[in-house]
């Protein structure tokens, strides 16, 4: 890749966020190959323009951008005939750039970049999002990123077409540890709301209106916007899962630890997580805290 030359761009991993981010991406370049295990869901991009590879190796290209859900994910991703570090060599792209927008851990990405870079040469950046789905569907995500900064500033374009927020914040891992901050926010959040809506249910309250009240005051958010629905309708099937919620959490314990830090509300969070899981909820959306809660009390 030069400065001369239009990097190819390739997304691996089409599920709930990386399926809308490919389309971003096809309407910012009009060229994307994509790949995901299961074939099937590259489909209505390939109407769009897209090729799909067979395997990573197929897919490698200057920057390979991954949404998946763990770090251990996209290791599985490089080695073997099939893998990237294999297609990256077949077709001399000496300086790749590997993208993980998934949530992992700041210590371990950390480590991931350092070791791939020195076994083979490519950079990698971690650069979670935040926004959701909708977020995702509209290209207004918040993305933060961490890793080289010449290679961030390269990539910042394509980024620059899926998020209005697009951050630099610094070495590898940093950018990871910026969304488990807005992860403690965001569990926080939502546990908070679903009690709120379980004493307002118990109390009689007429949810839509308490929902309303508090859309229209200093309560307000994004999690409030997007998903006040559920404690209305009572229904959590599908949006983020709250195993993944809970592996979030842990990614949390473990960078405060890091640092000699204690915090309770986010251990707190955690506990009611492991519960939720624990009972058999870890498919449902993160909002479904409100029926381990309502357990509880």
């Amino acid at each position: 890749m030069t400065e001369t030359t239009r990097p190819s761009l390739a997304l691996l991993g089409l599920g709930p966020m990386g399926g809308p981010m490919a389309r971003r991406l096809l309407a910012f370049d009009g060229e994307l190959t994509v790949w995901n295990r299961t074939s099937a869901k590259a489909e209505p991009l390939v109407a769009l323009g897209a090729r799909t590879a067979t395997t990573p190796a197929d897919a490698a290209s200057d920057v390979v951008l991954t949404v998946l859900p763990d770090l251990e994910q996209v290791e599985s991703l490089l080695p073997g005939r099939d893998g990237l570090i294999s297609g990256w060599a077949a077709k001399g792209i000496a300086r790749p750039i590997l993208v993980v927008h998934g949530t992992v851990s700041p210590i371990a990405v950390a480590a991931f970049a350092e070791r791939v870079h020195q076994d083979h040469g490519v950079t990698v950046l971690d650069a979670p999002v935040s926004g959701g789905t909708v977020g995702a569907e509209n290209g207004t995500l918040s993305i933060m990123v961490g890793g080289d900064r010449n290679a961030a500033q390269s990539v910042e374009p394509v980024f620059q077409s899926m998020g209005t927020t697009v951050r630099y914040m610094g070495r590898s891992g940093s950018g990871a540890l910026a969304k488990a901050c807005n992860q403690i926010v965001v569990a926080a959040t939502v546990t908070a709301v679903s009690e709120a809506m379980l004493l307002a249910r118990n109390g009689g309250l007429d949810l839509a209106v308490m929902l309303e009240l508090l859309q229209g005051g200093l309560a307000d958010s994004a999690v409030l916007r997007q998903k006040g629905h559920r404690w209305i309708s009572d229904d959590f099937v599908g949006g983020g899962s709250a195993q993944n919620q809970l592996k979030d959490l842990r990614f949390i314990s473990e960078a405060a630890a890091k640092e000699g830090l204690k915090l309770p509300l986010s251990g707190t969070v955690r506990e009611l997580f492991d519960q939720m899981v624990a009972r058999g909820d870890g498919a449902l959306d993160h909002t479904g805290i409100h029926r381990t809660l309502a357990v509880l009390s």
